[in-house]
């Protein structure tokens, strides 16, 4: 089994890779293998509405189509992001457009969970934008005792986050649960849109 741990932050190594490495650290002890993707510093651009992915199943810009793969050849992924003005990371919410919208009917059934980092103030909200992408593409997503997130202004500051990193590694734990209960049942039926 393996699970992909996106990092939504431009900071490769900062305070949301912090928590998502706790999560690898947890996952490792139950065996499941785990894989970090970094969203990076590199401009990204929004969903144009070309509608090319209804056409080829891909989207029209490669940056969409390395993470649906990446999540596609997985049993499970973590989305992380820091907040930014009560929200999650808005270049990484203009991917994740793109790879839920052209590769996100890929992912039902998959083990999914959201966390975020913040110094203060707005994790509930940016967390409450991450869950819905998993919602909508009918991921199975795991819970923690509270809600999944991280508080500091550095690194440092996050592994003093005591009760955070505690609530974390319960997501890491109810997901590696998820992960091992579900394997080989498949997944009812999708049931056709209305729209």
């Amino acid at each position: 089994m393996k699970v992909l741990l996106v990092n939504g932050s431009p900071r490769k190594n900062g305070c949301t890779y912090t928590a998502l490495n706790e999560m690898a650290t947890v996952f490792g002890q139950a065996g499941i293998d785990t894989e970090f993707y970094h969203l990076g510093k590199q401009p990204v651009s929004g969903c144009v509405e070309c509608y090319s992915c209804r056409k080829t199943g891909r989207c029209a810009f490669d940056d969409a189509n390395v993470l649906v793969d990446a999540m596609k050849a997985t049993d499970g992924f973590v989305l992380g992001s820091p907040v930014f003005y009560a929200a999650p990371n808005g270049a990484f919410l203009a991917l994740l457009d793109r790879v839920f919208f052209s590769g996100g009917d890929g992912f039902r059934g998959k083990v999914s969970a959201s966390i975020i980092s913040c110094r203060r103030a707005g994790s509930t909200a940016a967390l409450d934008v991450l869950n819905k992408y998993n919602s909508y593409t009918q991921t199975i997503i795991a819970s923690a005792q509270y809600w999944a997130m991280v508080h500091g202004n550095t690194p440092e500051e996050v592994l003093q986050d005591e009760e955070g990193l505690q609530t974390i590694r319960t997501l890491a734990t109810n997901m590696a649960w998820l992960l091992q209960t579900t394997q080989g049942h498949p997944f009812p039926p999708a049931v056709p849109k209305v729209m």
